[in-house]
């Protein structure tokens, strides 16, 4: 679903070249592009100051907390497939769960929509494919800081066809006279958004003020939009795998990557995140590695990795190396996902990392359970007499990912120091504490994770 966050200040500009125009049909519909090579845009943390659904000026414990909460929902959305729905009658819509309380993501992108274009904040989610947000008539939309779009006053709007392979590609969706492309998109929670999918110019900026316009993508443009995690956004950009995803459909006008650096969570409340697209999205080279990107066969969402063992301190751990795999059903499974906060582990991986830390650190254990965490540590009084704590490598099929302790150790509510990471039975997903200080970089093209560590405020 929606994923999304930590963010990081850097010497803003747009990377943007033209070199070509090339032309595409949609529906027999004669399509003239520029071709680009890619764009640069900024991501906030969606308790920042920066935010415009910012709580306000609260501490690095008291958002731990409530992204440890959002990360809790997000894990009930990823564990479903996205957009799955065993009910294909739009009229039933609002009877799905509605009331269920969700988390989307961790992080907004700023984007705007429509001619002349309307500004707004959306959720960035690398577990979802559909790109959307409320739209006038609203049928039961939730409040947001921004005006919701109207359509009507837009002379770039136009809707998607039946028979176009976008709207075939939806999970559910119904052809109803001249209403176009009516879609429903379920997440995994049953939050849900229905509409109709549409075509808009959606434009992108980066923190100089330097804008791109990039015409005729298709978004849901929702008029009932049910699920508590959605209002922490005016919608939801899709950078999924799939067809409908923004990445997807860019592709025809730059190469479908896209990377982002997140900074630290204390580094949240006042900085931004750099979020590539195209060419721009390239690592620096020196120190990266590359592991496959895999397929599920029975959804095309996911950014799934092989996760062949973990070591802590140089020791590999007693794990059995099909732990994480993808089974054939489509369950199981290691996803590298955006919007959730703390890592999850299948159990008998988790168990493993557990007990091998509780071996090593030579620190009182705390009870962690108030604020979700398991393994908790009572630091000394002069944090400069804190032990030394081991490096944990993901080995992944032909890289490993090494964590400081800055990657896997957070600072709680009570001063407390525990372990960012927790166990799940089936799917395994990597959080974005995890992620923090490196720049990772998804080549759809090649399949292809890369990453390296970065100062995230230099790129």
């Amino acid at each position: 679903m929606f994923r999304a966050i930590m963010a990081s200040l850097f010497i803003p500009f747009l990377l943007l070249s033209v070199s070509a125009r090339y032309t595409s049909h949609v529906n027999g519909e004669k399509q003239i592009h520029k071709q680009l090579s890619g764009f640069r845009v900024n991501l906030m943390h969606i308790d920042s100051l920066l935010s415009p659904y910012s709580p306000g000026n609260i501490s690095f414990p008291d958002r731990l907390q409530r992204a440890l909460r959002r990360s809790k929902q997000r894990l009930q959305k990823l564990q479903r497939i996205p957009g799955q729905s065993n009910d294909r009658n739009l009229e039933k819509a609002t009877e799905i769960g509605a009331s269920v309380n969700t988390g989307s993501g961790e992080f907004l992108m700023k984007l705007a929509i429509g001619t002349p274009a309307l500004s707004y904040s959306a959720i960035l989610d690398t577990g979802s494919d559909l790109t959307w947000t409320q739209c006038k008539p609203c049928a039961d939309c939730y409040k947001q800081p921004t005006p919701i779009f109207d359509p009507s006053r837009s002379s770039t709007y136009s809707k998607v066809r039946c028979r176009s392979p976008l709207c075939t590609s939806l999970p559910d969706f119904e052809c109803k006279n001249t209403a176009g492309c009516e879609y429903q998109y379920t997440y995994g929670d049953f939050s849900i958004t229905v509409g109709i999918l549409s075509y808009e110019t959606l434009t992108f900026a980066s923190k100089s003020g330097t804008k791109q316009s990039i015409p005729h993508i298709a978004f849901g443009c929702g008029q009932n939009n049910e699920g508590n995690g959605f209002d922490q956004g005016a919608g939801i950009v899709g950078l999924g795998r799939g067809p409908l995803s923004l990445i997807s459909q860019l592709s025809s006008s730059m190469p479908n990557k896209f990377s982002y650096c997140l900074m630290t969570m204390d580094d949240s409340q006042s900085k931004t995140s750099p979020l590539m697209f195209g060419e721009s999205a390239r690592l620096s080279g020196k120190v990266s590695s590359s592991t496959p990107i895999l397929q599920n066969g029975q959804e095309s969402t996911f950014y799934y990795l092989s996760l062949d063992g973990i070591s802590v301190g140089g020791k590999l751990l007693n794990i059995r190396k099909d732990t994480f795999s993808l089974q054939s059903d489509g369950t199981g499974g290691f996803v590298i996902d955006s919007g959730t906060t703390v890592t999850y582990l299948e159990q008998a991986g988790y168990d493993a990392v557990k007990r091998e830390l509780a071996s090593v650190i030579k620190l009182p254990v705390a009870d962690g359970s108030q604020i979700g965490l398991d393994l908790c540590y009572k630091p000394p009084a002069s944090r400069g007499s804190l032990p030394k704590f081991p490096i944990i490598t993901f080995h992944f099929r032909g890289a490993d990912y090494h964590l400081p302790k800055d990657n896997y150790m957070v600072l709680d509510k009570s001063g407390l120091l525990c372990l960012g990471m927790l166990p799940n039975s089936g799917m395994s997903i990597f959080g974005n504490v995890q992620q923090q200080n490196y720049h990772i970089l998804y080549d759809n093209v090649n399949k292809l994770l890369s990453f390296e560590p970065a100062i995230c405020d230099s790129l």
